[in-house]
């Protein structure tokens, strides 16, 4: 094996779980039917990768609306009755956000069913995956700390919390999603980075960072056709991530032209493409 393989993270959901081809689906079932249906379509993720010959599974964020809010849901502090519309990766879309209120604070546990669930149903090595926090900063609206950097540290801290807790589960490999650093590079060696530090300190699982270029809604869509034939994103934040501690580094590419260089930034640790 030269590298074990693995997913993004985020899997399609079964049309009988929640509406298709949506960013923000809504549940077909409630209570108890909806956290069992949660259940069989993590299931159904996990057989689909081994099917496929993956080598590191994962639960296909099957149990979350969306890859930040699912892990918002799970924060004091967050006002979700009362959402503002608010302009998403530089403006790149709007979306109706929650609003940070107080104190952000974990209400207990974020995916421990999921988590203990797939490492049950799996002989594989096992991934989770969170959203990293400037991600979340980016997708949140604030109305409490009146710093972008404060809050997405106290977000690191909370992330922190529950990625401790899965390594304890059995989780062997904790993602986080950042396709907020290819859109604020400027400020991914700013303070970026030493979120994620503070999001993966004292783990002693592989961890991983994914950035990417987003969903392929029509915004998204735009914003790459706007890019040329080459992308330079990568060229510009790989050096820094270098730098950090994190063990693994996963970017998602499509059939465009990279520069080749950015690659070399990277010695000792692995990039995966997909």
């Amino acid at each position: 094996m030269i590298f074990p393989s693995t997913v993004a993270g985020s899997l399609p959901k079964p049309a009988w779980l929640a509406e298709p081809n949506k960013l923000w689906p809504q549940w077909r079932l409630r209570g108890d039917e909806l956290a069992a249906a949660k259940l069989d379509a993590t299931l159904l993720a996990i057989k689909w990768q081994e099917d496929a010959g993956i080598d590191i599974v994962c639960d296909g964020e099957m149990s979350r609306q969306h890859f930040v809010h699912g892990f918002l849901e799970f924060v004091d502090g967050i006002d979700f009755a009362h959402k503002v519309e608010m302009g998403i990766r530089a403006d790149r879309y709007k979306a109706m956000v929650p609003v940070v209120r107080g104190e952000l604070k974990l209400k207990g546990r974020v995916h421990q069913t999921e988590a203990r669930f797939a490492r049950a149903h799996t002989l594989h090595k096992l991934k989770i995956t969170m959203p990293g926090p400037m991600t979340i900063s980016d997708t949140i609206a604030d109305a409490h700390y009146g710093d972008k950097i404060k809050m997405a540290m106290a977000f690191a801290d909370l992330l922190n919390q529950e990625a401790r807790a899965l390594e304890k589960d059995g989780v062997d490999v904790i993602q986080f999603d950042e396709p907020a650093f290819n859109v604020f590079m400027n400020e991914v060696s700013g303070w970026g980075i030493e979120a994620l530090h503070r999001a993966i300190d004292g783990l002693k699982c592989t961890t991983a960072v994914h950035i990417c270029y987003g969903y392929g809604i029509r915004a998204n869509i735009d914003w790459k056709n706007s890019l040329g034939n080459e992308w330079r994103q990568y060229e510009e934040i790989f050096p820094a991530l270098a730098k950090a501690v994190s063990a693994r580094f996963r970017s998602s590419a499509s059939t465009h032209t990279f520069r080749s260089k950015f690659c070399r930034c990277s010695k000792a640790r692995m990039c995966w493409l997909v």
